[in-house]
């Protein structure tokens, strides 16, 4: 492992080449905060998959690309005197500082959850905010956005008390749809629905399961299987159209030995 002073010097080196990137490549010189935007996102996506795979080399990789993404806006930034790398750092310090009271201040804690009680009131303070669920990104996909939605209001003590309660819900949420599928209305089938995928992202919640990455470790897995099938088929000669369900489904439970 480097030593902090290794550490810093890596550091400084990026900022030099980013500097000089931003001089002198053509590509880089045109790029801007919007530009970088959707990019960033997908740096992001990649960081998860290579969580989700535990692949540490890889997790060191995109956490460089996500670096330079940052040393990137930095630069922009301190094109227009708005703010530099060294504001940036600053800011997440002072912001850190703030929101440990229990560290640096004279707060005392029993617990994680009153960690994460005095977290939200104070960001609440901080930017004037009516709402502890004003700071959910509106762009966030939609069981993440569930799943924050839920832990913020947990902070201040909206939420069940025990996951049965929740389990009972999500039965009484189940029967509500499958009513609405027998009147066939798509509208309100689709309600329903929204309310029982909200309330299995809830029951995980309590659980302790993160339901983005679960759902997320499953569409691995089917997809996985599914290229054994197509590879095994193919290797006969085989299309799959040409196959009925049952005879996928020989492949399909051969390919769970490799799960």
């Amino acid at each position: 492992m480097n030593t902090r002073k290794e550490q810093l010097v890596a550091i400084d080196r990026l900022l030099t080449i980013m500097d000089e990137l931003r001089e002198q490549c053509p590509w880089d010189k045109k790029q801007t905060l919007e530009s970088l935007r959707h990019l960033t996102i997908e740096e992001t996506y990649e960081l998860a998959d290579a969580i989700l795979a535990n692949d540490l080399n890889e997790i060191k990789k995109e956490l460089g690309d996500l670096l330079l993404h940052i040393a990137f806006y930095a630069k922009i930034g301190s094109e227009s005197n708005t703010f530099d790398i060294g504001d940036v750092a600053t800011s997440i310090s002072e912001k850190l500082i703030h929101r440990h009271p229990h560290i640096y201040g004279d707060v005392h804690v029993e617990n994680e959850e009153d960690v994460k009680r005095n977290w939200e009131q104070l960001k609440l303070k901080e930017k004037g905010n009516t709402s502890l669920l004003q700071g959910v990104p509106n762009s966030l996909p939609a069981m993440v956005k569930a799943n924050r939605i839920q832990e913020k209001v947990s902070a201040v003590g909206f939420d069940w008390e025990h996951p049965e309660q929740v389990w009972e819900k999500v039965q009484e949420e189940l029967q509500e749809f499958n009513d609405e599928i027998k009147v066939a209305d798509k509208k309100k089938m689709e309600a329903e629905f929204g309310d029982v995928l909200f309330s299995m992202v809830n029951y995980a919640r309590l659980l302790g399961i993160n339901p983005e990455n679960a759902l997320e470790r499953t569409n691995i897995k089917f997809k996985k299987r599914f290229e054994y099938l197509e590879a095994n088929t193919m290797k006969k000669g085989i299309q799959l159209t040409d196959l009925s369900l049952e005879e996928m489904d020989v492949y399909w439970e051969e390919s769970k030995k490799f799960d």
